[in-house]
């Protein structure tokens, strides 16, 4: 019998299907038992097809259920006891209480790595993840399958992968090709980030279909998410060429989901940072901040979620600001003077925006969900309201209507920046 070496994992969530996804070490066939109710798994789906990357789409499925499974052959088991589970996503624009993990720079197979999965877990205890997010660096150092088993797969297998959906993008070390280079990878895509994770590019799960794995939308409830490719090239051009084809998509599915009560976008290379990199200095952090980082605000994105320095770093509520750090002046830029904390400290209320033609973006470098540390000499950024480069930590988004909650996780428990947002 075949061993099952990775997974499961799930993804390509929406409302009314999933992928679940699994590895093993022989060729085999594929088969998923499910069902809402653990001791009746009554439904199955199978591939007669032998390979060891298996890969079952199921459809027909209810929106925000629970469904129990498990994984195996035509007639073996390969796992599935009551710890298999996993939530279909609640329909696009409806509201509830939403919850989103993001992880940023984390394959390292490091203690930082693991103690912020585990403070995440822990903080959660019974409340439920709808989905986590990955902002690129998923493995270092190379990007390597190998690498992405033992820093990765390995370290998630069981907790969040066998239950939460994923949906991730890419970072530079993702990209990276040890027997050509980066930039062919960055034409190519012939790396293994794109072999292991299958996204919902066919608009399935939200917004406008993408056709590409590098770039895809999905939404949860009243949430509309972007996931971003900072590195890669489509057609020779990246992120910050707005006349690529990455950024017409992105205006294509911005100008669809006008009426979103929330918008985030993620990618992983930040337009603002002084952690391990400068936002000053490096080509592509300043060509993102002065070229695209205007079309976002120009449709009224909420949070920009990036990763890249290995530290976090936070603005306030503020739009227009495309400059370097010198140029940062908050008479201009800042929408709100306020922390966001809503803490009780002083000047700390939530941030709030108009549904209509509300102004203001928060921008968020969460980068040490694994790799930890590095700062310039001119750190903490004049436009982030919170920095820190000596704790890690993953960021949790809890949306309950028309109210966003942001909290930043630390390795040890604590939690050392929030900010609220509210909708009017």
């Amino acid at each position: 019998m075949p061993v099952l070496i990775r997974g499961p994992y799930l993804q390509k969530v929406t409302p009314n299907s999933i992928m679940i996804r699994w590895r093993t070490d022989a060729l085999n066939r594929s088969k998923v038992w499910f069902g809402t109710d653990k001791e009746s798994l009554n439904s199955s789906v199978e591939d007669s097809l032998l390979v060891t990357e298996h890969k079952i789409a199921i459809h027909g499925l209810q929106p925000n259920t629970k469904y129990y499974y498990k994984i195996g052959a035509i007639k073996q088991v390969l796992q599935g006891d009551s710890s298999n589970y996993f939530f279909t996503l609640p329909r696009a624009g409806s509201k509830g209480t939403f919850r989103i993990a993001a992880f940023g720079d984390c394959g390292n197979n490091s203690v930082n790595q693991r103690n912020v999965r585990d403070q995440l877990l822990r903080y959660l205890g019974r409340d439920r993840l709808n989905a986590w997010i990955l902002l690129g660096d998923n493995t270092y150092p190379n990007g390597t399958d190998a690498e992405f088993q033992s820093n990765f797969f390995n370290v998630y297998k069981d907790s969040l992968l066998k239950n939460v959906p994923l949906y991730p993008s890419p970072g530079n070390h993702d990209y990276h090709d040890v027997e050509f280079s980066a930039a062919v990878a960055q034409q190519t895509h012939q790396v293994a980030y794109y072999q292991n994770f299958s996204m919902p590019v066919d608009g399935e799960a939200g917004g406008v279909a993408s056709r590409e794995p590098s770039y895809y939308s999905f939404d949860i409830g009243n949430i509309h998410f972007l996931s971003l490719d900072s590195y890669g090239m489509e057609q020779g051009m990246r992120l910050y060429d707005t006349l690529g084809p990455q950024v017409q998509w992105i205006k294509k599915d911005l100008e669809k989901t006008r009426n979103a009560d929330w918008v985030i976008a993620y990618w992983h290379h930040p337009p603002y940072t002084m952690g391990s990199h400068n936002g000053d200095k490096e080509e592509e952090l300043i060509k993102i901040r002065e070229n695209f980082i205007p079309i976002l605000e120009r449709y009224g994105v909420d949070i920009v979620l990036c990763g890249h320095s290995h530290d976090y770093e936070r603005s306030r509520l503020m739009q227009g600001y495309y400059g370097n750090e010198a140029s940062f002046d908050s008479t201009k830029f800042l929408v709100s003077n306020s922390s966001g904390r809503g803490d009780g400290s002083p000047n700390s209320q939530p941030y709030t925006k108009s549904k209509l033609h509300g102004k203001g973006t928060v921008y968020v470098v969460s980068g040490s969900a694994g790799q930890l540390g590095g700062m310039q000499p001119e750190f903490p950024h004049n436009a982030m309201y919170f920095s820190d480069a000596e704790h890690g930590g993953s960021s949790l988004i809890v949306v309950n209507g028309d109210r966003l909650d942001f909290k930043w996780i630390c390795s040890d428990g604590k939690i050392r920046d929030q900010f609220s947002m509210i909708k009017k």
